[in-house]
């Protein structure tokens, strides 16, 4: 549902921050204690079913990411099962490329100086490879090898939230906070590493659009702990189950990039 693997690429193409979420504060007295089998039902429900979800074979969004004052970068993103995913976005003038092919990952960023195709940083290659699934790591975790765990309930950020920690087959934690009357997330937090370095980050996920009967949050802010800044990304258009045929998701040969420059 998420695609958290485009959401992670935009933040760390951007290396952005912004001050820390309100903690949540466990047990707050108002909010029905619920299994974690019904709090999942009622999330499964909210976004528009299990079924519909993993029915979707490909995706196409476009949006902008706006990294500060006169700091914009529209950007599309493609999606195809399985486990293809291909980021274009415009900066500087120039556009650059992070795509997952289904196994390799690679980029091109001629905003850094990298005027050709190269493979991606592990530490950056196995975030979109934890995370390229269409349907978020909720849906359908048991058969991905992800857990989940019903951590308490209480308040963050303001709103009655169940808190829910998915560990996923890789090892990697993430913690999502359900709003208790929508059961839609509008809060994640995880630690990315990048370039070597830990760093926890929250995303924040607001503007919920029904598409095609399927519910997803159409804005988002990328915020890392402790540092100033902020990353807002704006979701216009999606596209389900998109023709996909012409996108290329593999690396291109070295010639052919030099060959259309």
């Amino acid at each position: 549902m998420f695609r958290k693997s485009f959401w992670t690429s935009l933040a760390l193409l951007a290396v952005i921050a912004s001050p820390s979420a309100a903690q949540i504060e466990l047990d707050e007295p108002g909010i029905p204690e619920l299994p974690l089998e019904e709090v999942l039902d009622n999330y499964y429900r909210a976004i528009g079913g299990e079924d519909a979800w993993l029915a979707v074979e490909s995706t196409k969004m476009t949006g902008t990411m706006v990294m500060g004052p006169g700091m914009e970068a529209p950007f599309t993103i493609y999606q195809q099962r399985p486990d293809q995913l291909r980021l274009e976005f415009t900066f500087q003038g120039m556009t650059g490329i992070q795509a997952l092919d289904g196994d390799e990952a690679w980029q091109l960023m001629p905003f850094m100086d990298k005027t050709e195709p190269e493979v991606m940083p592990e530490d950056q290659a196995k975030e979109m490879r934890d995370q390229v699934d269409i349907e978020g790591a909720l849906v359908d975790f048991a058969s991905k090898g992800h857990a989940v765990e019903l951590l308490g309930i209480g308040q963050a950020q303001g709103i009655d939230a169940y808190k829910l920690m998915v560990t996923l087959a890789s090892g990697k934690e993430q913690v999502y906070y359900l709003d208790s009357e929508a059961f839609v997330p509008f809060m994640m937090e995880t630690t990315t590493m990048f370039q070597g370095n830990e760093i926890e980050s929250e995303q924040i996920y607001s503007d919920y659009k029904e598409v095609d009967g399927l519910m997803l949050p159409h804005s988002l802010e990328n915020r890392v702990k402790g540092q100033p800044g902020g990353q807002v990304i704006t979701i216009e258009s999606v596209e389900f189950s998109a023709d996909l045929s012409e996108v290329e998701f593999s690396m291109p040969a070295v010639a052919e990039t030099e060959a259309t420059h």
